[in-house]
């Protein structure tokens, strides 16, 4: 290794704290609000994250616009449009621009962004690629304020969009006023003697293929988008200032753009055996051709130093996870889309004031709403037959049952197999008999042996059901977690869809086969305890149904999912349906 990296390993295992380099971003962010896109800072209401919001502004040039998205803004208030109100009582179309258009510029916060509607993200995510609005420039940056709990996170195309991603969770509210809180300070501020300390590597280090690092670098923390590598680029331009770029500046850069994104941690290069090895006294080989030697322009893998920097950023929440090998699991928190697009539909149940450029308008409901003032209204006109006020519009109120399909997961392994599969399968049958009224429906894996089977999709057809249900067989070992993990992706395809998923595992909790199929009860009582925890992570609903004698397994497997506990050894289908309606 070159001597100019000692100095850098040893400032590895230094990092930055977390507060720093969310003062860094936000120096950044301020210099190139529109380039950079925003940021999704996780963090509480209180003094740490407006003491954030605070060095974020205080960074922008002055004049610059500073707007917060109200939380039941309509599309008209968003992207701008027709004054429904002037023009009403100008009697002309009358324009105004909206808040993105009134926020070209600068910045715009967003508060308890993970409730963010999917249309308005969706709005968020046009604005923020185009750079226009109506026709109106809007460039703009956008802060993310995510103030939910572990399985509530912002939408992932969104922050997608977004160059940094800042979690102050852990900051505590003593941040920025020791002197060490100021190491960043000068980041981004385009002064190469100031950028050193925050980069925690060697400025001597010339960068031949930023670009190329990054992407190296996107690539072993297994960033799938292409966007993240991009605007690590553009903070590698902000930090060089239009001067020579340093491996200094891709350290920073990879550090808070790529960091919080990995989703896998790199493998460590083992110790060579040469290096331990005593030195030989041989005379060293001839060198390789000349034509053998890789170009050193072309990086073929990320700078083991810059790699390690990286590694040591990623949030600790982040890393317990990857170190776990927990599955992220935001394409089932994306599922809620789906959710909300289908509650703008349903039977109505009467009517409110509100915006009917985003919801129905109860036309009968704003007529009887506008008629006791046309008196008054009509006084010196003639030319209008009825006048009426924004405060007249009538909204249609929705009603909608959501559909709930309850995902079975039966334990078909051991001696009980046939008595535990009868019992869930006229449970079925049973729930499916009402599934016509309710609109609901019934899915089944059964697992057994070395995995796990999907025997029923779902379904709320009884005769489908009966047919699938016929001749499952049981018996062999208990692989637990591949059940579980089975039910999950089932749950999480029907959140997608839009209806509500609800699991009930029906085991006694001893597993002893592990995903891989192989036998022993602590790896697979492990795994087991794993797969049931992403189950919690998901936010799905759950029931675990003992069906064993000692229940101790079953109820640790509960509490590790944050399910309900029931105890039915000798369940009927009848007690077990009535338990399923009773606790989902």
């Amino acid at each position: 290794m070159p001597e100019h990296r000692s100095g850098a390993e040893a400032r590895v295992n230094a990092a930055p704290s977390p507060w720093t380099d969310a003062r860094s971003a936000a120096r950044l962010l301020a210099a190139d609000p529109h380039g950079l896109r925003g940021a999704v800072v996780r963090a509480a209401p209180g003094p740490v994250r407006e003491r954030w919001l605070d060095d974020l502004r205080g960074a922008l040039q002055p004049g610059t616009p500073w707007r917060r998205l109200p939380p039941a803004i309509g599309d008209d208030g968003l992207l701008g449009g027709l004054d429904l109100a002037a023009t009403l009582a100008a009697g002309r179309p009358v324009a105004r621009a909206g808040l993105l258009a009134q926020a070209d510029g600068g910045i715009v916060v967003v508060p308890m962004a993970e409730r963010l509607p999917a249309g308005t993200a969706s709005r968020l995510a046009a604005a923020l690629d185009t750079g226009t609005v109506a026709d109106r420039p809007a460039r703009f940056g956008l802060i993310l304020l995510d103030e939910g709990e572990a399985d509530e996170t912002v939408a992932e195309a969104l922050a997608d969009r977004l160059a940094f991603r800042i979690d102050l969770s852990g900051v505590g509210s003593d941040a920025g006023t020791d002197a060490g809180s100021d190491a960043g300070s000068d980041v981004g501020s385009g002064d190469p003697e100031a950028e050193p300390s925050a980069a925690g590597a060697d400025t001597t280090a010339a960068e031949p293929d930023p670009v190329g690092s990054l992407c190296a670098l996107a690539e072993a923390f297994g960033v799938a988008s292409l966007r993240a590598p991009i605007l690590a680029a553009r903070v590698v331009r902000a930090l060089a200032a239009d001067g020579p770029v340093g491996r200094d500046h891709v350290t920073v850069a990879a550090r808070l753009v790529l960091a919080p994104r990995a989703t896998r941690l790199p493998p460590r290069e083992p110790d060579s055996p040469e290096a331990a090895a005593p030195p030989r006294e041989d005379p060293p080989a001839d060198p390789p051709p000349e034509a053998d030697v890789a170009d050193p322009a072309i990086p073929d893998a990320p700078d083991d130093v810059v790699l390690e920097a990286v590694r040591a950023a990623i949030p600790p929440n982040l890393l317990d996870q990857l170190l776990s090998g927990q599955q992220r699991l935001a394409a089932a928190r994306a599922g809620r889309v789906g959710q909300a697009a289908a509650a703008r539909t349903g039977r109505p149940v009467g009517s409110r004031r509100g915006d009917p450029r985003r919801e129905r308008l109860d036309l009968l409901a704003t007529l009887r709403a506008a008629a006791p003032w046309q008196a008054v209204r009509r006084a010196g006109q003639t030319t209008r037959p009825i006048v009426v006020r924004r405060d007249d519009l009538r909204i249609r109120i929705l009603r909608q049952r959501t559909e709930t399909t309850t995902v079975f997961c039966v334990d078909a392994s051991g001696s009980a197999a046939l008595e535990r599969l009868a019992e869930a399968k006229g449970a079925v049958e049973l729930l499916l008999a009402e599934a016509y009224v309710r609109r609901d429906r019934v899915a089944l894996v059964a697992f057994r042996g070395g995995g796990a089977e999907l025997v029923l999709p779902p379904t709320r057809s009884l005769t489908r059901a009966k047919r699938g249900l016929s001749g499952l067989p049981g018996g062999g070992g208990t692989p637990l977690a591949s059940g579980i993990d089975a039910a999950v992706a089932v749950a999480i395809g029907v959140r997608r869809s839009g209806s509500r998923p609800a699991i009930v595992l029906l085991t006694d909790g001893r597993a002893n086969v592990a995903r891989s199929g192989e036998g022993g009860r602590a790896r697979a009582g492990a795994e087991a305890l794993q797969a049931a925890r992403a189950v919690r992570a998901a936010g799905l609903p759950a029931l675990v149904v003992d069906t064993g004698s000692r229940g101790e397994e079953a109820r640790a497997v509960a509490d590790a999912m944050g399910a309900r506990y029931l105890k039915l050894p000798r369940a009927e289908a009848g007690q077990l349906s009535a338990a399923v309606r009773a606790a989902l």
